[in-house]
């Protein structure tokens, strides 16, 4: 179970940057993960446009970002491309790591009930602990609000 204030296990997804991203490798720096449902949608890229803006930022706090989708490598890698993202998109085809965050819901599209991610975002601290969670995340002003998080982190 993911707890607040408590380790989280490792994982290990396939990246844009062509190597597989884990926690462990990544250890000694803050993390940002967010979660979204899809690439190349309207709410997904102004997300991951305003994460794009506001990069250095997060980089000067020793924090590194990624965002994860069940979508292909592939599609990330044009959806990276187009957008100039400069942090790594994740591909969790199988939705092991969305399974360990429990990001997968049922939602409402369109009046039908489907199964998708829920928009969320979480920030883990260079040692590896779950710091905050952000779930239901509504888009406009939510990265300045992670941003604000992670300056408060040592």
């Amino acid at each position: 179970m993911l707890t607040l204030d408590h380790p989280v296990d490792d994982f290990v997804l396939p990246s844009t940057d062509g190597q597989e991203f884990s926690l462990i490798a990544n250890a000694g720096k803050n993390l940002v993960i967010y979660f979204y449902p899809k690439d190349n949608t309207p709410g997904c890229t102004t997300e991951g446009e305003d994460f794009r803006d506001n990069w250095h930022a997060f980089t000067e706090k020793n924090c590194v970002i990624v965002g994860i989708s069940r979508d292909s490598i592939k599609s990330h890698e044009n959806f990276k491309e187009k957008m100039k993202f400069p942090f790594e998109l994740l591909s969790d085809v199988d939705e092991t790591v969305c399974k360990l965050f429990h990001v997968m819901k049922m939602k409402n599209m369109y009046g039908k009930q489907v199964r998708g991610i829920e928009r969320s975002t979480f920030v883990i601290d260079a040692q590896g602990i779950l710091r905050k969670e952000w779930r239901g995340v509504k888009v406009p002003g939510h990265v300045r609000e992670v941003l604000d998080f992670v300056n408060t982190l040592q």
